[in-house]
């Protein structure tokens, strides 16, 4: 009865935040809470029905072998990354969680079979603390995957791309996915009567020819998308600037009803959370990603989302890490 409660209470937080704004990040949150008391709730009632314990037992001896593989597979993209994109400290992030996720294991599986109260502390501690950001983490992904393949996918005034960096004047396969997402929500409106405004949006960089806006501009125009159309920003260098520089234009035309903005899968959830932030009201629709891509980029967006709150989170891992060497210093 109360590990049915104690899932109870988590998910019907998660089903009003769901309801109330889906661009929040308490809904991470809540739904992860429900599912590790759904999977205790679970093993309460597999205790005595052996239709149940089986598949449970399986779940976790498949959840060990996954965690134990996943430093080898972080450290496999993360070469992967490296040879395809460079050595840029973004495309580093795989390899880098691979390493410290192998290093912890090891520092664990070594720490908490010595004499010394202090050393097998710090294991549990450490161990505390990976747990934490796996929680969030695992959360986050979940979350991110719902809120991608829920909400309105039509009936939009206006399609707002976000930029991504140019091969100098060429529009890269990230950024052209992005664009021919866009160009089928585009001709979706059209089918069914409205004619809705495509803004490019972001600046030059250093190492660009041309401004972001301008060459996705040009991508558009080749495939048929007629100019008046099309609405460039070509100021923005950041997400942040891209959403609100692009509001700005949209009202300009006089265009205030429903805008999507379109960005690819992993970079979905922290728009709609930045978006909720500028007080904006969108829908936020993901373009595909090449597989070796998502691993580092979703690692990347996830630090984002996690430094918004340093403090609480800091603050939480220094609790855990106190907890795990209290534990040894009690017993």
């Amino acid at each position: 009865m109360l590990a049915a409660l104690l899932f109870l209470i988590p998910a019907v937080f998660f089903v009003y935040g769901m309801l109330r704004d889906r661009r929040r990040l308490s809904n991470a949150v809540w739904l992860g809470i429900a599912l590790v008391m759904l999977l205790l709730l679970l093993a309460e009632a597999g205790r005595d029905n052996p239709v149940l314990s089986l598949p449970l037992v399986l779940a976790f001896m498949l959840a060990v072998l996954g965690l134990l593989l996943l430093p080898l597979a972080l450290l496999a993209n993360g070469l992967v990354m490296v040879r395809r994109e460079g050595r840029s400290l973004g495309n580093l992030l795989s390899l880098l969680a691979g390493l410290a996720l192998l290093g912890e294991m090891v520092y664990f599986a070594w720490g908490i079979s010595q004499p010394n109260d202090w050393v097998r502390g710090s294991a549990i501690g450490l161990f505390l603390v990976s747990a934490y950001i796996a929680f969030l983490f695992v959360s986050l992904l979940l979350y991110s995957v719902i809120y991608g393949r829920t909400g309105r996918r039509s009936g939009f005034d206006g399609i707002v791309v976000l930029g991504a960096g140019l091969l100098g004047s060429r529009v890269p396969p990230l950024l052209a996915n992005r664009l021919d997402r866009a160009l089928r929500l585009y001709r979706r409106e059209q089918e069914a009567g409205r004619s809705p405004v495509i803004v490019v949006t972001g600046g030059k960089g250093s190492d660009e020819h041309v401004s972001e806006a301008f060459a996705m501009s040009e991508y558009l125009f080749e495939r048929g998308v007629p100019a008046e159309d099309v609405v460039l920003e070509d100021q923005a260098t950041t997400t942040e600037e891209n959403l609100r520089y692009s509001k700005k234009l949209l009202a300009d035309r006089g265009l205030t009803g429903r805008v999507v903005a379109v960005t690819n899968n992993y970079h979905v959830f922290r728009t709609a959370v930045l978006s909720r932030k500028q007080g904006l009201r969108l829908q936020v629709i993901g373009a595909p990603t090449a597989w070796y891509f998502v691993p580092s980029a979703f690692l990347r967006e996830f630090v984002a989302l996690l430094v918004r709150n340093p403090v609480v989170h800091s603050l939480a891992c220094v609790v855990l890490m106190v907890g795990g060497l209290a534990l040894t210093q009690i017993g």
